[in-house]
């Protein structure tokens, strides 16, 4: 059986793009589900998959991030990963997708689990906004405060893999991937044709796809009046390379397979550190370097 993938909202999972990928499983917040029934779940997933890698935005409630923690404290579990990712609400949909994708592969759960943080650098994700004065996860300057309060003012900001912030309207343009997306929308409350109008034709995607608005947009971005938006590499054979380029090591902590810098599962630093490398042609389109994973 593929590694099993968690996530910790129904609209964290984006539909799948072929009849392989599997979907993912559902971790109740505690309001939703006894902990008891918790606990029997998870027992489950890991005795059906044998691993479990679980992922979650940052902007999760403290509430649910404990019980997740409880769940794997309480199961004396080495088998599963929680994965707190400071990626976008709509960035997690489309990793936890390109995760399922090759969960089905020949990798490893160790290796699906550490490469969320490999792939999470290819993942162009941001927002269009109509304010910013609550926007905390992403520099912004005094005087970009200031524009917020403009009547009618709007803002395209990325928040991965470089911060970045725009006032649309102007000759501002938010960078772009150098190789090959696809571009995945979610409509707030703010009607707009910047994203797929303007940004879209900009950044040569091969294609756009809607999706609902995952719950925890709003908080992440500080505002209902957005329309958040995500460029991903959208073909698994590319991810399938990218992620086979990397070395593979040995966890000097629970002997998992690993790529990058740290264990996916015990979070435990490669000694000596590694600096993971990509061959050469894995991308189509441009040589963009990783930040690191």
């Amino acid at each position: 059986m593929p590694t099993a993938i968690a996530v910790t909202s129904a609209d964290l999972v984006l539909p799948p793009t072929d009849h392989q990928t599997p979907t993912a499983a559902l971790l109740h917040a505690p309001d939703a589900q006894p902990l008891e029934a918790a606990l029997a779940d998870m027992q489950v997933l890991v005795e059906q998959h044998g691993y479990v890698v679980a992922l979650y935005p940052a902007s999760l409630p403290p509430v649910h991030e404990r019980r997740l923690h409880t769940v794997r404290s309480v199961l004396e579990s080495d088998r599963i990963a929680l994965l707190k990712l400071d990626l976008p609400p709509l960035g997690v949909s489309v990793l936890v997708r390109q995760l399922r994708q090759l969960s089905v592969c020949d990798f490893s759960a160790g290796v699906v689990a550490s490469a969320a943080r490999l792939l999470s650098h290819y993942i162009y994700a941001g927002a269009l906004l109509n304010t910013v004065t609550r926007l905390d996860r992403v520099p912004v300057t005094l005087r970009s405060h200031a524009k917020s309060w403009v009547p009618g003012s709007q803002f395209g900001v990325l928040a991965t893999p470089e911060p970045q912030l725009i006032r649309i309207g102007t000759d501002e343009r938010l960078t772009g991937p150098a190789f090959g997306t696809r571009l995945v929308v979610a409509k707030g409350q703010l009607p707009s044709d910047w994203v797929t109008g303007t940004l879209a034709p900009a950044w040569r995607v091969q294609g756009v796809q809607e999706a609902a608005l995952p719950a925890y947009s709003p908080k992440w971005w500080g505002t209902p009046k957005m329309i958040e938006f995500a460029a991903y590499l959208p073909d698994v054979s590319v991810l399938y390379q990218l992620v086979a380029s990397v070395r593979r090591e040995n966890c000097s902590w629970c002997g998992l397979d690993l790529i990058g810098d740290r264990c996916g599962f015990c979070s435990a630093p490669l000694v000596p550190p590694e600096n993971p490398t990509r061959g050469p042609g894995v991308l189509t389109r441009g040589t963009p370097t990783p930040h690191g994973s």
